[in-house]
């Protein structure tokens, strides 16, 4: 528990946001009402649906809101990027990250600063907005290959340990970094676009020694994303297929480099023969298999560019 008698931690939240101009006014009226904020800095990625106008417009409430709207869209992975070195620029003690579609719950952010002695990189369970007994992003627990989907689940596993699921965190979902630990291993990969710049963040602080934690009375509501993963090899497993060009070629570009960087050969090799049973046997489609392909292509080859051309 933090000392109550020392100064309290600059917490600066860094907003991305894409688009989304509803989600993001409801979520900047909850953070203007969350004690213990100094601020926000929202970095919007070159959205057209007027959300840099309503943002220039709108009043200021208790806690100050800023932003910046970025010259193109440079993604999730390059909106991150650029608002943890402004929270930096800020003074910022910890930053607390978030896209624009999750919704702290009353309390989220003082149950997460009463672990701010003990962890570097730590955040709330993300559970399903219309359903709060369900996650979001299911959790895999430490020590074992159990997955959990509920957040009672959550809660009985962190029982035992401080009401903490040590070394498991969803990254970018109301998540707490230290200052120190961004000193210490840098920026998110802005390269990577989207998909897989939150996990590379998150195994970079692994490899670095970062305390991490899923501080389990803590809650950010997120609209639902379905059950994530597509059966495959008779039900054994699941690939993360997407319809969309742009993400399924940036996941398989960015989860190889992943992989190959912090798992090692052997599971970079099993991504790609998983990549080619399930668009050969699973779901077959030789036009999606050569886009996967040539993302681990680019991927390897330490070309973060093509990506471009499925941008509108």
């Amino acid at each position: 528990m933090p000392d109550p008698t020392a100064t309290p931690p600059r917490v600066l939240a860094v907003v991305v946001t894409f688009q989304r101009r509803a989600l993001l006014e409801r979520l900047l009226d909850t953070l203007e009402a969350t004690p213990g904020l100094a601020g926000v800095l929202v970095v919007d990625n070159a959205s057209t649906d007027g959300t840099g106008e309503w943002l220039a417009a709108r009043p200021q409430g208790d806690v100050p809101v800023r932003h910046r709207t970025l010259a193109t869209n440079r993604g999730g992975a390059g909106g991150f990027h650029d608002g943890l070195a402004w929270a930096l620029e800020e003074g910022a003690d910890l930053v607390w990250l978030m896209d624009d579609d999750g919704l702290p719950q009353p309390g989220c952010l003082a149950t997460l600063l009463e672990h701010r002695d003990d962890l570097d990189f730590w955040g709330p369970a993300v559970v399903d907005e219309a359903d709060p007994d369900r996650l979001v992003f299911p959790i895999r627990l430490p020590g074992g290959t159990r997955v959990v989907h509920r957040t009672a689940e959550v809660e009985a596993a962190a029982r035992a340990t401080g009401g903490l699921v040590p070394d498991a965190v969803i990254p970018f979902n109301g998540v707490l970094v230290t200052r120190a630990l961004v000193e210490r291993i840098g920026l998110v990969r802005e390269e990577f676009f989207i998909w897989g710049d939150d996990h590379e963040y998150r195994l970079r602080a692994e490899r670095a020694g970062a305390r991490l934690a899923t501080v389990a009375a803590a809650r950010v509501h997120h609209p639902s994303v379905g059950d994530l993963g597509s059966p495959m090899a008779f039900g054994r497993t699941t690939y993360n297929h997407s319809p969309s060009d742009l993400k399924a070629y940036c996941m398989a570009r960015n989860n190889l480099v992943n992989l190959r960087t912090y798992r090692g050969r052997p599971h970079a090799l099993a991504f790609v023969a998983k990549t080619l049973w399930f668009y050969t046997l699973t779901r077959r489609d030789p036009a999606r298999l050569r886009l996967m392909l040539g993302g681990m292509r680019d991927g390897l080859r330490g070309d973060f560019t093509r990506h471009t051309r499925f941008l509108a």
